[in-house]
């Protein structure tokens, strides 16, 4: 089966899927004077946790229709947990109004405890004006000269100021300015009538429309923040340094010298007492244990691999842009279902090296290692936020979507890649002949054991990614936005070189003090790698 073909449908399906973002109404971006801007509000939640969010309309904002109007969204969009719905305000290009009325409404004493709850939790809102984000405040604490919480007063804001810059027949920029002056108490759990309304001021700016998105990844480029990821890559390097000459003194001050040893005089080598690792070189490529979870866990590796580096091409070219709805997990899903074909040649093709027998039940081992634990941790988180009506709850049909994508997609490529895989005739050629019955491995010291060594193993890398994994964690679960992935990429090439070394040295410890099973303490590494560096693919 030639391997082409199924290449450019790779490329070609992913640049056609991840090339496309998420776009307004206007699919130009132009509007003439009076013209109706597509304004949609999206979520609300508590500032402090911004992976805590909710409908916009949980909370009992008023909207001046009676039926509220969904926005159809594309699978990433829902995946991101958005959910977005017709804002109240009409903010027509270039149509400047004051103090307008959006709409009115009666809160009851349950309406005003829930707003209460959610100026207390410090809520924010978030809204999008031709895919422009906007984010707000919907009331705050009044906590001056009070020192017990009970005496604290609550207000929301009632009055929005839209500050809209445009370029000709484009919208450049929005804020949003909450008027401290129009306020609602909320203190006492009474009705009360409420009109909210709305501002809007137009003003030119020379800012082209192809440079509206830079403010929002500026803040990731600022000297400070530049020179603490080139401090990051500098300690990086010089612990790629240190491991280099450190392998390269084992290498050639130990191994060249038995290789020479070897090479010159056979038999005198043959009648020479071996120690350390030349003791055990009929155990070394001994087939590991449970072989078929080892051959699934390489091909699940081997496909987060490629997954990484497809979704830092894409980065690179510039599709991830800020608020760019969406686009990231449209790709993670589109490239993750297309690459499974690697993780069904890679497993199958060293399954049957391993002289494995049962390469249908191999694949279906592959299929479900990394699938498996992330459909039960889908589970538990997505009923969890049902319970509490949040937005990251997927929706029944996307859920379906999902479901039908890796039956009729991920199945299909995973079964073709394994048979492949099968069928690529690949033996495994070792150097050495494998002794027919093992040899004891003698005992070991407790920081030689599996897990001292698995910590040893992550301890290097981590260190040299430390300080971009804290700007992604920031990202993911707070409010900086990371855009530097060129940076990144560096330091990904780092990850990569320090885990082949350190993984080298520590095989190099293991088979020296005669212990001959280092296969899997080989992919405890390799998996130490994919479980730290996949959250740099979920930004």
């Amino acid at each position: 089966m030639s391997d082409s073909p199924i290449t450019l449908l790779v490329v070609g399906v992913l640049i056609a899927c991840c090339l496309t973002h998420v776009r307004s109404d206007s699919s130009d971006h132009r509007f003439k004077v009076g013209d109706p801007v597509p304004l949609y509000a999206n979520k609300v939640g508590p500032f402090h946790n911004p992976s805590e969010t909710y409908r916009y309309f949980d909370l009992p904002f008023c909207s001046p229709d009676a039926i509220i109007k969904e926005k159809r969204e594309a699978l990433g969009e829902v995946l991101n947990g958005d959910r977005l719905v017709s804002a109240p305000y009409k903010l027509n290009f270039r149509d400047e109004k004051d103090s307008a009325l959006a709409c009115r409404k009666k809160l009851s004493e349950q309406d005003v405890a829930q707003f209460r709850s959610a100026v207390e939790k410090d809520f924010y809102f978030q809204m999008y004006y031709d895919d422009l984000p906007i984010w707000g405040f919907i009331g705050k604490v009044d906590k001056e000269g009070k020192t017990h919480p009970s005496e604290y007063k609550y207000f929301l804001y009632k009055h929005i100021q839209f500050d809209i810059l445009y370029n000709k027949d484009r919208v450049i920029e929005i804020s949003a300015r909450m008027d401290p002056h129009s306020l609602v108490d909320l203190t006492e759990d009474k009705e009360v009538d409420v009109e909210f309304m709305y501002s809007v001021k137009w003003k030119e700016t020379d800012t082209p429309f192809e440079k509206r998105m830079e403010k929002y990844s500026l803040s990731s480029s600022l000297p400070h923040h530049l020179e603490i990821h080139w401090f990051s890559i500098i300690n990086s390097c010089v612990t790629v340094l240190l491991l280099t000459g450190f392998l390269a003194t084992i290498l050639m001050r130990v191994l060249k010298n038995d290789f020479v040893k070897y090479a010159q005089d056979e038999e005198a080598a043959d009648d020479q007492e071996e120690t350390g690792w030349k003791y055990i070189h009929g155990d070394v490529f001994r087939f590991p244990k449970y072989k078929s979870l080892f051959a699934a866990a390489l091909g699940s590796g081997s496909q987060l691999f490629t997954l990484t580096v497809f979704i830092f091409m894409l980065a690179l070219v510039g599709v991830f842009y800020p608020y760019n709805r969406g686009a990231l997990f449209t790709a993670l899903v589109v490239i993750y279902a297309l690459t499974s074909g690697i993780a069904g040649y890679t497993a199958a093709s060293f399954y049957c090296q391993l002289e494995g027998t049962n390469w249908v039940r191999n694949l279906l081992l592959t299929g479900c290692l990394f699938c498996g634990p992330l459909f039960l941790t889908f589970c538990f988180l997505n009923t969890v936020a049902i319970a509490y009506n949040a937005t990251a709850a997927l929706p029944f049909g996307t859920i379906v979507v999902i479901v039908l994508i890796w039956t009729l997609v991920t199945s299909p490529l995973l079964v073709l890649g394994g048979i492949a895989g099968k069928n690529s005739k690949a033996e495994f050629q070792a150097p050495c002949r494998t002794t027919k019955y093992p040899r004891e491995i003698p005992p070991l010291p407790w920081y030689r054991s599996a897990i001292p060594q698995m910590a040893m193993a992550g301890f290097l890398p981590f260190s040299a990614i430390y300080i971009e994994l804290y700007y992604i964690f920031a990202s993911v679960w707070g409010h900086r936005i990371y855009t530097i992935y060129s940076i990144l990429f560096i330091v990904f090439i780092i990850l990569l070189i320090v885990t082949a070394f350190i993984t080298v040295a520590l095989t190099y410890f293991q088979l020296a003090a005669e212990d001959h099973e280092w296969w899997w303490r080989y992919v405890n590494s390799l998996v130490y790698f994919d479980f730290i560096f996949f959250p740099f693919s979920s930004l």
